[in-house]
This record gives structure tokens, C-alpha cells and sequence, in this order.
């Protein structure tokens, strides 16, 4: 990006699946007439195409240019907000698959009994603190509090404790 002659660098570690991401929030603030957006690859930028194009077009609104080096793809050109159009599709589908590729291997863990769900957590002292509240000792709140769990939280395993 520096041999690019690029004033400022916003690395976002968050994935690109939604637009809810403060370093792009940061970028497209900062940005300004004239400026070029630079992105590594399309699917960094943003995962469906709504969200590209509508990225696309607030730099647009804004006199910025964007351009992707993985994809080659410079919207100052109309060749280039097509092929934008195109591969923004494509990693759309690309990460379509991935989610029900990862729904499929679930279905077939969970068919063979491998995947089970995530494992209850059993807090230290669960029994002594509901003990206390039971006799009066502490409140619900003071219970809750001591075993750092919400309300909800509290209640649904003192339910499967009067289970057991």
C-alpha cells in the first residue's frame, strides 16, 4: 500500500459479512473528494452485493474512486463498475456456499452424534449459593451476582437442578 502512495490505512479484523465495522465507518468518514479507496480484494470489503454497491456508491457520492487490486477492478471506468457488479456476486455465492457447506457438516455431526452442542457450564459453588438463597441467606439478586449469571441464566439452571 505505501509503494501505492497511500496516505492512510484502515485494517478492519472484523469480516466483511456486514457493514457494521468501525475502521470502515472510520475510513468512509475520513475520505474526501479526489480519493481513491484502495482494497486488498472485493470479498475484505464486503461479502454480498447490496452491501458493495451501496458502499460503492456512498464513495461514489462522494467524488471517491474505489479500487480492488486482487480483482484488477478501478470504478472510475465503466468496465470497472461492471466487473464491481460481477465479482461483487460471485463472493456473495462463494460465501453462500461456505455457510451451507458449514450447515451440512453440522446436519451430518449431529446425524453421527459427534456434534452435540456446546457443553453446560456448571459455575464453582452453584449448589452452596442456591442452598444460601433457598434458606433465606441472600437474595436472588445476591445469588445471581455472586455467580456472575443473568436472571435468565440463574433460573433456567435452577430449573435443570430440580431436575437432576
Amino acid at each position: 500500500m505505501t509503494a501505492l502512495g497511500v496516505d492512510q490505512i484502515y485494517i478492519d479484523r472484523l469480516s466483511g459479512k456486514n457493514t457494521n465495522r468501525p475502521e470502515l465507518q472510520s475510513m468512509l468518514d475520513f475520505v474526501r473528494q479526489g480519493d481513491t479507496v484502495v482494497v486488498e480484494s472485493i470479498s475484505r470489503f464486503a461479502r454480498n452485493t447490496r452491501d458493495l454497491l451501496e458502499l460503492v456508491e456512498k464513495l461514489s457520492a462522494k467524488g471517491v474512486e474505489f479500487v480492488s487490486q486482487k480483482e484488477s477492478i478501478d470504478t472510475s471506468t465503466p468496465t470497472g463498475k461492471f466487473m464491481l457488479t460481477v465479482f461483487g456476486a460471485v463472493a456473495e455465492l462463494e460465501r453462500e456456499y461456505i455457510l451451507q457447506r458449514q450447515r451440512e457438516g453440522i446436519d451430518i455431526a449431529k446425524t453421527n452424534g459427534v456434534y452435540k452442542g456446546r457443553k453446560p457450564i456448571e459455575p464453582p459453588g452453584f449448589s452452596q449459593v442456591v442452598a444460601r438463597w433457598r434458606q433465606g441467606e441472600i437474595t436472588a439478586a445476591a445469588a445471581m451476582k455472586q455467580l456472575g449469571m443473568s436472571k435468565a441464566t440463574f433460573y433456567r439452571k435452577l430449573k435443570q437442578a430440580d431436575w437432576k
